[in-house]
């Protein structure tokens, strides 16, 4: 994503988000603790807008997805999204389900990685905003359903029939949107859903030092690791080594590269620089 910025200057708060940034670290969480952590029309706008002014600093390394309370998100608000949508014409219900996408996209495109920090219930779309991060830490409470065949619409909602397939394999994601069941960890761990499973309540935890770990490390080089998995999903292998070859040699002429080869000939850790 470009850094460049028009006349328009960061936003200052964020009404549906909290968002907390220390070295290098974002930390974005939803934060409607008795509702679960659903989402509203406003809490989708705020996570793609946020997004994208987060990619743009270039300051920010690695991004932390949160939620508070007792889970990590119900998904959509049973009132403020469904009941309201029932309302809508199909102009309105395009631009809202195209926004949810946008979300999506956003986290897949951001130049940092994602850890989705997960406890509790991840149902509906927040299923979905943890499939789409880059890593799925949780800890044994976690439960994921996608929940949209259940609500009488489409298993393939928000990219989850692309994205799903890729990590789970077609047969578990087949059965997960076609049905809607619910997926304990253990099962989510062994079908690849979870990256990550950690002790009771220390899912948190593990996803920061996680990010902690990625901040710390050569920026630009997960930046492009990551461009590349998500571009060459759908690449012959011919354009993928093709890609891959162009990428490598913007990174050799790199600082980190060669600061690689300074540490290792002065033994001493590298002082990655991000470029």
């Amino acid at each position: 994503m470009s850094p460049f910025t028009g006349s328009a200057v960061p936003t200052p708060h964020w009404r549906h988000l909290r968002v907390d940034l220390a070295d290098g670290v974002a930390t974005v969480t939803l934060a409607r603790p008795d509702r679960l952590n659903a989402l509203t029309f406003g809490a989708y706008a705020d996570l793609r807008d946020l997004l994208a002014e987060l990619s743009r600093t270039r300051s920010v390394r690695a991004l932390v997805l949160a939620g508070e309370g007792r889970g990590f998100c119900s998904g959509g608000d049973v009132e403020e999204i469904i009941g309201a949508t029932l309302s809508l014409d199909t102009a309105h219900l395009l631009d809202f389900n195209r926004m949810t996408g946008q979300v999506v996209r956003a986290i897949r495109e951001c130049p940092f990685p994602v850890i989705a920090a997960v406890h509790g219930v991840a149902a509906g779309a927040g299923a979905v905003l943890a499939l789409a991060a880059d890593f799925r830490v949780a800890d044994p409470s976690a439960r994921f359903a996608f929940l949209f065949t259940r609500v009488g619409l489409s298993g393939g909602d928000m990219g989850a029939a692309y994205l799903l397939p890729r990590v789970v394999g077609l047969g578990h994601a087949t059965r997960l949107l076609m049905l809607g069941e619910q997926v304990r960890a253990p099962e989510a761990e062994r079908i690849g859903l979870i990256s990550e499973l950690t002790d009771e309540g220390r899912a948190d935890q593990a996803a920061h030092a996680l990010a902690r770990r990625l901040a710390d490390g050569p920026a630009l080089a997960h930046a492009q690791t990551k461009a590349l998995l998500t571009a060459e999903l759908d690449m012959p292998l011919a354009a993928s080594v093709e890609l891959d070859a162009a990428t490598q040699a913007l990174l050799m002429n790199g600082e980190d590269y060669a600061e690689f080869h300074a540490a290792f000939t002065e033994k001493r850790p590298p002082k990655w620089r991000g470029r």
